[in-house]
Protein backbone atom coordinates (compact mmCIF):
# COMPACT_ATOMS: atom_id res chain seq x y z
CA UNK A 1 0.00 0.00 0.00
CA UNK A 2 1.30 3.57 -0.86
CA UNK A 3 0.80 6.49 1.10
CA UNK A 4 0.33 9.95 -0.08
CA UNK A 5 3.61 12.48 0.24
CA UNK A 6 2.17 15.67 2.06
CA UNK A 7 3.22 18.39 -0.50
CA UNK A 8 6.24 20.16 0.59
CA UNK A 9 4.27 23.77 0.86
CA UNK A 10 0.70 24.75 2.75
CA UNK A 11 -0.67 27.87 0.46
CA UNK A 12 -1.65 30.70 2.58
CA UNK A 13 -4.66 32.61 0.95
CA UNK A 14 -5.69 35.41 2.82
CA UNK A 15 -8.48 36.28 0.92
CA UNK A 16 -9.27 39.90 -0.69
CA UNK A 17 -10.50 41.30 2.08
CA UNK A 18 -8.34 39.08 5.43
CA UNK A 19 -5.66 40.45 7.51
CA UNK A 20 -2.36 39.26 6.78
CA UNK A 21 -2.59 38.99 10.53
CA UNK A 22 -4.84 35.61 10.14
CA UNK A 23 -2.69 33.78 8.16
CA UNK A 24 -2.24 31.63 10.94
CA UNK A 25 0.06 29.22 9.75
CA UNK A 26 3.05 31.25 10.56
CA UNK A 27 4.87 30.07 14.34
CA UNK A 28 3.83 32.52 16.30
CA UNK A 29 7.03 32.14 19.24
CA UNK A 30 8.41 35.44 19.06
CA UNK A 31 8.98 37.56 22.79
CA UNK A 32 10.26 40.83 22.78
CA UNK A 33 14.31 39.67 23.32
CA UNK A 34 13.90 37.49 20.12
CA UNK A 35 12.58 40.57 18.05
CA UNK A 36 15.08 43.16 19.47
CA UNK A 37 17.63 40.64 19.38
CA UNK A 38 17.40 40.53 15.33
CA UNK A 39 16.71 44.20 15.14
CA UNK A 40 20.04 45.24 17.52
CA UNK A 41 21.68 42.45 15.19
CA UNK A 42 20.59 44.12 12.20
CA UNK A 43 22.42 47.83 13.66
CA UNK A 44 25.91 44.96 13.41
CA UNK A 45 27.01 47.35 16.54
CA UNK A 46 30.45 46.01 16.67
CA UNK A 47 30.73 46.05 12.72
CA UNK A 48 29.46 49.95 13.83
CA UNK A 49 31.67 50.32 16.41
CA UNK A 50 34.97 49.33 14.17
CA UNK A 51 33.95 50.35 11.16
CA UNK A 52 31.23 52.98 11.08
CA UNK A 53 32.97 55.29 14.54
CA UNK A 54 36.12 56.26 12.47
CA UNK A 55 33.69 57.06 9.32
CA UNK A 56 31.70 59.64 11.84
CA UNK A 57 34.99 61.30 12.58
CA UNK A 58 36.49 61.32 9.43
CA UNK A 59 33.96 62.74 7.52
CA UNK A 60 32.94 65.10 10.00
CA UNK A 61 36.00 66.28 11.17
CA UNK A 62 34.45 67.17 14.51
CA UNK A 63 35.29 65.68 17.94
CA UNK A 64 31.70 65.37 18.78
CA UNK A 65 31.64 61.80 17.96
CA UNK A 66 28.80 60.67 21.65
CA UNK A 67 27.05 63.92 20.54
CA UNK A 68 25.67 62.59 16.84
CA UNK A 69 24.92 59.30 18.35
CA UNK A 70 22.51 60.73 21.32
CA UNK A 71 21.57 62.97 18.47
CA UNK A 72 20.18 60.39 16.47
CA UNK A 73 19.08 58.61 19.22
CA UNK A 74 16.79 61.22 20.19
CA UNK A 75 15.08 61.52 16.47
CA UNK A 76 14.67 58.31 16.39
CA UNK A 77 13.27 58.07 19.44
CA UNK A 78 10.90 60.54 19.24
CA UNK A 79 10.02 58.42 15.68
CA UNK A 80 9.50 55.51 17.31
CA UNK A 81 6.44 57.24 19.37
CA UNK A 82 4.48 57.41 16.50
CA UNK A 83 5.44 54.55 14.98
CA UNK A 84 4.70 52.17 17.86
CA UNK A 85 1.21 54.15 18.23
CA UNK A 86 -0.01 53.12 15.17
CA UNK A 87 1.15 49.63 15.52
CA UNK A 88 -2.06 48.68 17.09
CA UNK A 89 -4.07 49.50 13.74
CA UNK A 90 -1.74 48.09 11.57
CA UNK A 91 -1.83 44.16 11.45
CA UNK A 92 -0.22 44.11 8.16
CA UNK A 93 3.47 42.68 8.64
CA UNK A 94 4.71 45.06 5.96
CA UNK A 95 6.14 47.17 8.69
CA UNK A 96 7.21 50.56 6.84
CA UNK A 97 5.11 50.42 3.58
CA UNK A 98 2.09 48.90 5.62
CA UNK A 99 2.18 52.25 8.00
CA UNK A 100 2.25 54.82 4.85
CA UNK A 101 -0.12 52.53 3.37
CA UNK A 102 -2.62 53.11 6.24
CA UNK A 103 -2.09 56.86 6.13
CA UNK A 104 -1.57 58.01 2.88
CA UNK A 105 -3.26 55.77 0.58
CA UNK A 106 -2.63 52.55 -1.89
CA UNK A 107 -1.01 53.74 -4.17
CA UNK A 108 1.79 55.73 -2.05
CA UNK A 109 1.75 51.96 0.04
CA UNK A 110 2.70 49.86 -2.64
CA UNK A 111 5.16 52.53 -4.06
CA UNK A 112 6.74 52.30 -0.35
CA UNK A 113 6.25 48.60 -0.56
CA UNK A 114 8.91 48.29 -4.04
CA UNK A 115 11.13 51.13 -2.67
CA UNK A 116 11.22 48.86 0.90
CA UNK A 117 12.31 46.09 -1.25
CA UNK A 118 14.91 47.81 -3.65
CA UNK A 119 16.25 49.43 -0.10
CA UNK A 120 16.70 46.19 1.77
CA UNK A 121 18.32 44.51 -1.38
CA UNK A 122 20.64 47.20 -1.92
CA UNK A 123 21.46 46.58 1.60
CA UNK A 124 21.82 43.08 1.64
CA UNK A 125 24.14 43.15 -1.77
CA UNK A 126 26.31 45.23 -0.26
CA UNK A 127 26.94 43.69 3.35
CA UNK A 128 27.24 40.42 1.34
CA UNK A 129 29.93 41.97 -0.74
CA UNK A 130 31.64 43.10 2.47
CA UNK A 131 31.72 40.18 4.82
CA UNK A 132 33.02 38.05 1.62
CA UNK A 133 36.51 40.60 1.85
CA UNK A 134 36.52 40.95 5.54
CA UNK A 135 36.20 36.70 5.48
CA UNK A 136 38.98 36.76 2.88
CA UNK A 137 41.06 39.43 4.62
CA UNK A 138 41.18 37.44 8.25
CA UNK A 139 42.38 34.42 6.85
CA UNK A 140 44.85 36.18 5.55
CA UNK A 141 45.58 38.29 8.97
CA UNK A 142 46.16 34.54 10.60
CA UNK A 143 48.86 33.98 8.07
CA UNK A 144 46.15 31.60 5.50
CA UNK A 145 46.32 31.73 2.14
CA UNK A 146 44.81 34.46 -0.37
CA UNK A 147 41.20 33.22 -1.32
CA UNK A 148 38.92 35.39 -3.69
CA UNK A 149 36.01 37.51 -1.81
CA UNK A 150 33.06 36.10 -3.24
CA UNK A 151 33.95 32.38 -2.82
CA UNK A 152 33.46 33.43 0.68
CA UNK A 153 29.97 35.52 0.41
CA UNK A 154 28.66 32.57 -1.70
CA UNK A 155 29.62 30.56 1.35
CA UNK A 156 27.68 33.08 3.88
CA UNK A 157 24.73 33.78 1.93
CA UNK A 158 23.98 29.66 1.64
CA UNK A 159 24.23 29.62 5.24
CA UNK A 160 22.40 32.95 5.28
CA UNK A 161 19.67 31.33 3.51
CA UNK A 162 19.88 28.02 5.26
CA UNK A 163 18.78 29.53 8.29
CA UNK A 164 16.27 31.87 6.66
CA UNK A 165 14.36 28.79 4.91
CA UNK A 166 13.82 27.36 8.61
CA UNK A 167 11.88 28.81 11.49
CA UNK A 168 12.40 32.12 12.74
CA UNK A 169 13.35 31.46 15.90
CA UNK A 170 16.54 29.15 14.82
CA UNK A 171 17.18 32.85 13.31
CA UNK A 172 16.73 34.27 16.21
CA UNK A 173 18.90 32.90 18.80
CA UNK A 174 22.14 32.79 16.45
CA UNK A 175 21.39 36.41 16.39
CA UNK A 176 21.03 36.53 20.03
CA UNK A 177 24.39 34.50 20.37
CA UNK A 178 26.31 36.69 18.17
CA UNK A 179 25.16 40.37 19.66
CA UNK A 180 25.62 38.95 23.20
CA UNK A 181 29.43 38.43 22.21
CA UNK A 182 29.62 41.40 20.61
CA UNK A 183 28.72 43.99 22.69
CA UNK A 184 30.34 41.89 25.54
CA UNK A 185 33.84 42.71 23.76
CA UNK A 186 32.84 46.34 22.99
CA UNK A 187 31.85 46.70 26.49
CA UNK A 188 35.34 45.20 27.75
CA UNK A 189 37.21 47.54 25.45
CA UNK A 190 35.26 50.40 26.46
CA UNK A 191 35.83 49.52 30.74
CA UNK A 192 39.53 48.72 30.34
CA UNK A 193 39.83 52.42 28.56
CA UNK A 194 38.09 53.98 31.42
CA UNK A 195 39.95 51.91 34.13
CA UNK A 196 43.10 52.67 32.61
CA UNK A 197 42.33 56.52 32.01
CA UNK A 198 42.10 56.22 28.50
CA UNK A 199 45.34 58.87 26.66
CA UNK A 200 44.69 62.43 28.34
CA UNK A 201 42.30 60.96 31.30
CA UNK A 202 38.64 61.07 31.80
CA UNK A 203 37.64 64.03 29.66
CA UNK A 204 34.11 64.68 28.85
CA UNK A 205 35.08 67.45 26.08
CA UNK A 206 33.63 65.49 23.58
CA UNK A 207 29.82 66.10 25.14
CA UNK A 208 30.32 69.54 24.81
CA UNK A 209 27.57 70.98 22.56
CA UNK A 210 30.21 73.43 21.37
CA UNK A 211 31.83 71.31 19.44
CA UNK A 212 28.96 70.85 17.33
CA UNK A 213 29.72 73.97 15.15
CA UNK A 214 33.47 72.53 14.39
CA UNK A 215 33.90 70.81 11.00
CA UNK A 216 31.03 69.44 9.05
CA UNK A 217 28.19 67.99 11.63
CA UNK A 218 25.86 67.34 9.03
CA UNK A 219 27.98 64.38 7.74
CA UNK A 220 28.44 63.41 11.79
CA UNK A 221 24.77 62.57 12.17
CA UNK A 222 24.23 61.35 9.05
CA UNK A 223 26.53 58.57 9.30
CA UNK A 224 25.05 58.63 12.39
CA UNK A 225 21.84 57.87 11.21
CA UNK A 226 23.33 54.64 8.70
CA UNK A 227 24.59 53.17 12.02
CA UNK A 228 20.84 52.36 13.33
CA UNK A 229 20.09 50.82 10.16
CA UNK A 230 18.16 47.81 11.12
CA UNK A 231 16.01 48.83 14.39
CA UNK A 232 13.40 49.57 11.92
CA UNK A 233 12.99 45.60 11.38
CA UNK A 234 10.94 44.97 14.70
CA UNK A 235 7.56 45.55 12.55
CA UNK A 236 8.13 43.22 10.20
CA UNK A 237 7.96 40.07 12.32
CA UNK A 238 4.61 41.32 13.45
CA UNK A 239 2.87 37.95 12.53
CA UNK A 240 5.00 36.05 13.90
CA UNK A 241 5.21 37.51 17.47
CA UNK A 242 3.38 35.84 20.27
CA UNK A 243 1.23 39.23 21.04
CA UNK A 244 2.35 42.11 18.79
CA UNK A 245 0.57 44.95 19.97
CA UNK A 246 2.71 45.02 22.93
CA UNK A 247 5.80 43.01 21.64
CA UNK A 248 6.33 44.78 19.15
CA UNK A 249 6.65 48.46 20.76
CA UNK A 250 8.38 47.10 23.39
CA UNK A 251 11.25 45.76 21.43
CA UNK A 252 11.24 48.46 18.80
CA UNK A 253 11.91 50.98 22.21
CA UNK A 254 14.58 48.38 23.77
CA UNK A 255 16.41 48.32 20.20
CA UNK A 256 16.52 51.74 19.48
CA UNK A 257 17.22 53.09 22.70
CA UNK A 258 19.90 50.03 23.38
CA UNK A 259 21.51 50.90 20.61
CA UNK A 260 21.68 54.25 21.32
CA UNK A 261 23.06 54.11 24.77
CA UNK A 262 25.20 51.53 23.46
CA UNK A 263 26.75 53.46 20.57
CA UNK A 264 27.04 56.91 22.22
CA UNK A 265 28.86 55.64 25.88
CA UNK A 266 31.06 53.82 23.36
CA UNK A 267 31.91 56.75 21.09
CA UNK A 268 32.59 58.81 24.08
CA UNK A 269 35.00 55.56 25.53
CA UNK A 270 37.01 55.60 22.12
CA UNK A 271 37.00 59.14 22.35
CA UNK A 272 38.98 59.08 25.85
CA UNK A 273 41.06 56.01 25.01
CA UNK A 274 42.47 57.93 21.49
CA UNK A 275 42.41 60.98 22.74
CA UNK A 276 40.05 64.05 22.01
CA UNK A 277 42.76 66.02 21.08
CA UNK A 278 43.85 63.04 18.84
CA UNK A 279 40.45 61.70 17.60
CA UNK A 280 40.34 63.51 14.45
CA UNK A 281 43.61 62.29 13.35
CA UNK A 282 43.22 59.74 13.98
CA UNK A 283 40.54 58.66 12.36
CA UNK A 284 41.53 60.19 9.36
CA UNK A 285 44.36 58.36 9.12
CA UNK A 286 43.68 55.25 10.24
CA UNK A 287 39.96 54.47 9.91
CA UNK A 288 40.03 50.74 9.92
CA UNK A 289 42.65 50.27 12.52
CA UNK A 290 41.40 52.97 14.89
CA UNK A 291 39.49 50.73 16.98
CA UNK A 292 41.59 47.44 16.71
CA UNK A 293 44.36 49.89 17.61
CA UNK A 294 42.48 50.15 20.79
CA UNK A 295 41.60 46.72 21.90
CA UNK A 296 45.23 45.81 21.26
CA UNK A 297 46.81 48.81 23.71
CA UNK A 298 44.02 48.48 26.58
CA UNK A 299 43.48 44.97 26.48
CA UNK A 300 45.60 42.56 24.79
CA UNK A 301 46.79 41.51 21.45
CA UNK A 302 44.33 38.75 21.47
CA UNK A 303 41.25 41.01 21.81
CA UNK A 304 42.34 42.42 18.74
CA UNK A 305 42.64 39.27 17.04
CA UNK A 306 39.13 38.51 18.60
CA UNK A 307 37.80 41.35 17.49
CA UNK A 308 39.08 40.69 13.62
CA UNK A 309 36.83 37.28 13.52
CA UNK A 310 33.74 38.85 15.63
CA UNK A 311 33.51 41.73 12.84
CA UNK A 312 33.20 38.83 10.56
CA UNK A 313 30.14 37.10 12.82
CA UNK A 314 28.74 40.96 13.43
CA UNK A 315 28.18 41.64 9.49
CA UNK A 316 26.60 37.72 9.44
CA UNK A 317 24.26 38.98 11.88
CA UNK A 318 23.33 41.82 10.20
CA UNK A 319 22.77 39.71 7.18
CA UNK A 320 21.16 37.36 8.43
CA UNK A 321 18.25 40.12 9.90
CA UNK A 322 17.88 41.58 6.54
CA UNK A 323 17.89 38.33 5.04
CA UNK A 324 14.53 37.63 7.35
CA UNK A 325 13.40 41.26 6.87
CA UNK A 326 12.84 40.82 2.92
CA UNK A 327 11.63 37.55 3.15
CA UNK A 328 8.82 38.98 5.47
CA UNK A 329 8.56 42.21 2.81
CA UNK A 330 8.84 39.18 -0.29
CA UNK A 331 5.64 36.82 1.58
CA UNK A 332 3.14 40.02 2.75
CA UNK A 333 3.71 41.45 -0.40
CA UNK A 334 2.43 37.71 -2.67
CA UNK A 335 -0.20 38.10 -0.15
CA UNK A 336 -1.18 41.47 -2.01
CA UNK A 337 -0.35 40.27 -5.24
CA UNK A 338 2.13 42.26 -5.56
CA UNK A 339 4.67 39.66 -6.12
CA UNK A 340 3.74 36.17 -7.65
CA UNK A 341 1.63 34.03 -5.25
CA UNK A 342 4.03 31.13 -5.33
CA UNK A 343 5.74 33.52 -2.44
CA UNK A 344 2.90 33.04 -0.02
CA UNK A 345 3.71 29.56 0.38
CA UNK A 346 4.65 28.30 4.33
CA UNK A 347 6.11 24.99 4.87
CA UNK A 348 4.12 23.06 6.86
CA UNK A 349 7.74 21.78 8.89
CA UNK A 350 9.24 25.01 9.62
CA UNK A 351 5.86 27.58 9.83
CA UNK A 352 7.76 30.05 8.00
CA UNK A 353 7.40 31.42 4.62
CA UNK A 354 10.21 29.05 3.79
CA UNK A 355 9.40 29.86 -0.45
CA UNK A 356 9.76 34.04 -0.05
CA UNK A 357 13.26 32.81 1.85
CA UNK A 358 14.65 30.78 -0.93
CA UNK A 359 13.40 33.30 -3.89
CA UNK A 360 15.74 36.34 -1.82
CA UNK A 361 18.94 33.62 -1.60
CA UNK A 362 18.30 33.02 -5.52
CA UNK A 363 18.27 37.09 -6.17
CA UNK A 364 21.03 37.72 -4.08
CA UNK A 365 23.03 35.13 -5.82
CA UNK A 366 22.32 36.62 -9.12
CA UNK A 367 22.91 40.21 -8.53
CA UNK A 368 26.40 38.84 -6.59
CA UNK A 369 27.09 37.28 -9.58
CA UNK A 370 26.67 40.05 -11.91
CA UNK A 371 28.85 42.23 -9.36
CA UNK A 372 31.59 39.85 -9.75
CA UNK A 373 30.82 40.23 -14.02
CA UNK A 374 31.16 43.60 -13.80
CA UNK A 375 34.03 43.56 -11.74
CA UNK A 376 33.40 45.83 -9.06
CA UNK A 377 35.82 45.79 -5.95
CA UNK A 378 33.59 43.97 -2.74
CA UNK A 379 34.33 47.29 -0.35
CA UNK A 380 35.35 50.64 -2.28
CA UNK A 381 32.38 50.26 -4.45
CA UNK A 382 29.93 47.70 -4.21
CA UNK A 383 29.74 47.93 -0.13
CA UNK A 384 30.39 51.83 -0.30
CA UNK A 385 27.89 52.59 -3.25
CA UNK A 386 25.19 50.53 -2.01
CA UNK A 387 25.20 50.26 1.92
CA UNK A 388 24.77 54.71 0.12
CA UNK A 389 21.96 54.31 -1.28
CA UNK A 390 20.02 51.87 1.16
CA UNK A 391 20.74 54.80 4.47
CA UNK A 392 18.78 57.14 1.99
CA UNK A 393 16.24 54.45 1.49
CA UNK A 394 15.61 53.88 4.80
CA UNK A 395 15.34 57.73 5.71
CA UNK A 396 13.09 58.43 3.47
CA UNK A 397 10.67 55.36 4.22
CA UNK A 398 10.91 56.93 8.28
CA UNK A 399 10.04 60.38 6.89
CA UNK A 400 6.94 58.92 5.03
CA UNK A 401 5.56 56.78 7.92
CA UNK A 402 5.66 60.19 10.14
CA UNK A 403 4.12 61.49 7.74
CA UNK A 404 1.51 58.98 7.51
CA UNK A 405 1.17 58.92 11.08
CA UNK A 406 0.32 61.82 10.99
CA UNK A 407 -2.38 62.15 8.18
CA UNK A 408 -3.85 58.48 9.48
CA UNK A 409 -4.78 60.13 13.33
CA UNK A 410 -5.80 63.27 12.03
CA UNK A 411 -8.93 61.80 9.90
CA UNK A 412 -9.13 59.64 12.50
CA UNK A 413 -10.26 61.58 15.86
CA UNK A 414 -11.66 58.87 17.51
CA UNK A 415 -8.46 56.73 17.58
CA UNK A 416 -6.58 59.83 18.52
CA UNK A 417 -5.50 59.51 22.26
CA UNK A 418 -3.19 61.35 23.23
CA UNK A 419 -1.89 64.56 21.26
CA UNK A 420 2.10 63.86 21.68
CA UNK A 421 2.31 60.53 20.12
CA UNK A 422 -0.26 61.00 17.55
CA UNK A 423 0.49 65.00 16.78
CA UNK A 424 3.16 66.31 18.20
CA UNK A 425 6.07 63.57 18.33
CA UNK A 426 5.41 62.38 14.38
CA UNK A 427 5.54 65.98 13.61
CA UNK A 428 8.37 66.58 15.09
CA UNK A 429 10.25 63.22 13.68
CA UNK A 430 8.84 63.99 10.23
CA UNK A 431 10.85 67.59 10.57
CA UNK A 432 14.00 65.92 11.81
CA UNK A 433 13.90 63.41 9.19
CA UNK A 434 12.84 65.46 6.02
CA UNK A 435 16.33 67.38 7.10
CA UNK A 436 18.51 64.70 7.54
CA UNK A 437 17.25 63.03 3.75
CA UNK A 438 18.05 66.38 2.66
CA UNK A 439 21.03 66.30 4.55
CA UNK A 440 21.84 62.62 2.54
CA UNK A 441 20.87 63.73 -0.99
CA UNK A 442 23.15 66.51 -0.68
CA UNK A 443 26.28 64.82 0.21
CA UNK A 444 25.24 61.76 -2.04
CA UNK A 445 28.76 61.45 -3.29
CA UNK A 446 30.59 61.60 -0.33
CA UNK A 447 28.74 58.40 0.43
CA UNK A 448 28.57 57.37 -3.17
CA UNK A 449 32.25 58.83 -4.72
CA UNK A 450 30.88 58.20 -8.45
CA UNK A 451 28.89 61.43 -9.60
CA UNK A 452 27.75 58.83 -11.73
CA UNK A 453 26.59 56.10 -9.95
CA UNK A 454 25.35 58.07 -7.41
CA UNK A 455 22.95 59.77 -10.16
CA UNK A 456 22.34 56.27 -11.31
CA UNK A 457 21.46 55.30 -7.44
CA UNK A 458 19.20 57.72 -7.20
CA UNK A 459 17.13 57.29 -10.22
CA UNK A 460 16.82 53.39 -9.19
CA UNK A 461 15.67 54.42 -6.16
CA UNK A 462 13.31 56.75 -7.58
CA UNK A 463 11.86 53.92 -9.82
CA UNK A 464 11.28 51.39 -7.19
CA UNK A 465 8.65 53.59 -5.89
CA UNK A 466 7.50 54.15 -9.33
CA UNK A 467 7.29 50.84 -10.47
CA UNK A 468 5.39 50.43 -7.25
CA UNK A 469 2.79 53.36 -7.75
CA UNK A 470 2.10 52.06 -11.19
CA UNK A 471 1.38 47.94 -10.15
CA UNK A 472 -1.59 49.92 -7.74
CA UNK A 473 -3.08 51.73 -10.34
CA UNK A 474 -3.26 48.82 -12.57
CA UNK A 475 -5.09 46.75 -9.90
CA UNK A 476 -7.03 50.08 -9.52
CA UNK A 477 -8.16 49.73 -13.53
CA UNK A 478 -8.07 46.61 -13.80
CA UNK A 479 -8.68 44.37 -11.03
CA UNK A 480 -10.52 45.91 -8.23
CA UNK A 481 -10.55 43.22 -6.02
CA UNK A 482 -6.89 43.34 -5.78
CA UNK A 483 -6.38 46.69 -5.47
CA UNK A 484 -9.01 46.92 -2.64
CA UNK A 485 -7.34 43.82 -0.79
CA UNK A 486 -4.31 45.87 -0.66
CA UNK A 487 -5.75 47.11 2.56
CA UNK A 488 -6.14 44.45 3.77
Amino acid sequence: MTTKTPPPFEPVDAGPHTPLAEAGSLKRNLGVGSIAFMALAGAAPLGAVIAAFPIVVGVSQSRATPLFFILATVILTIFTVGFTKMARHVTNAGAFYSYIQAGLGRLAGTGAATFAVGTYVMLSLALAAYIGQASSDAIVHFNGPTTPWWLWTLVWVLITGILGYRDIELSAKVLGVVLVIEIIVVIVIDVAILINGGAQGHSGDSLNPALLAEGFPSLGLMFAFFSFVGFEATAVFRNEARDPDRTIPRATYLAVVGVGLFYAFSAWAVTVGVGTDSIVTAATDDPTGMVLNLAQTYVSPVMQDVMQVLLITSFFACILTFHNVLTRYAFTMSTKGILPAALKAVSPKHRAPSRASLAVSIVTIALLAAVLIGGLDPVTEVYTWFSGAATLGVIVLMALSSLAVLVFFRSRPAARTGIWATSIAPAVALVFLTVVAYLVVKNFTVLVPSPVVANVLLVVLVATYTVGVAVAMVFRARRPHAYLALDA
